[in-house]
């Protein structure tokens, strides 16, 4: 598939983490009319040539990944997809900058926030204040695995949309793995959202007590 933008590795080093050593890929894309955005992949064994990956392409979120947020799942996520690679011994967690709010903004997320305060749910509120429910594009998830040189993927996530968008790119999507985290009565609305309208595959307990 021909890229419609530039996407360059810019340099790897090792990242001790407490899951373990991973070894950080950096990578920058620039696409005329947007501004330019910086991804990473840390990566655990060997992926060249390999087949059947564990592979986590994870959407920036600055709230739940850096301040914990409990509105969302985000967090918890992402540093299960690390144990997840690590327990595997072989995979890669892409960190896809750019999909903050699923691609609206920091600040219009907020703003979305806000709308959720008033009663609004999560796809309710971004068509609120005018932005897309869902504005999230997978081009440079694939060319991280194309550059990797990983011939197709486990994919861990429980949204089909993601792996229906990494297929039409071009990427093998072997099997995809449930990667659901434990609700709690903060961040229950929003996942019941994701599963009753925009199709994640969710299995949420009726209890939503705090835990």
């Amino acid at each position: 598939m021909k890229k419609m933008f530039s996407f360059d590795h810019i340099s790897h080093a090792t990242l001790p983490t407490h899951h373990g050593d991973f070894v950080a890929y950096a990578f920058r894309e620039s696409d005329p009319g947007r501004e330019c955005l910086e991804h990473l992949a840390l990566v655990r064994g060997d992926v060249q040539n390999a087949s059947d990956v564990l592979v986590r392409v994870h959407s920036e979120c600055l709230t739940g990944d850096v301040f914990g947020s409990r509105r969302c799942d985000c967090g918890e996520q992402l540093d299960l997809a690390l144990q997840r690679v690590a327990e595997a011994g072989r995979g890669v967690v892409i960190y896809v900058r750019g999909h903050e709010g699923r691609a609206i903004g920091l600040v219009n997320k907020i703003a979305a926030y806000a709308q959720q305060d008033e009663g609004l749910d999560t796809v309710e509120a971004n068509i609120a204040i005018g932005q897309p429910v869902d504005a999230r594009r997978y081009d440079a998830a694939a060319e991280i695995l194309r550059h990797l040189g990983i011939k197709s993927i486990q994919l861990l996530s429980n949204n089909p949309r993601k792996a229906t968008e990494l297929k039409a790119l071009g990427i093998t999507v072997s099997e995809q793995l449930p990667h659901e985290t434990a609700s709690h009565a903060l961040n229950h609305h929003y996942l019941s959202t994701k599963r009753d309208r925009m199709g994640h595959l969710l299995e949420l307990p009726s209890d939503t007590r705090e835990r």
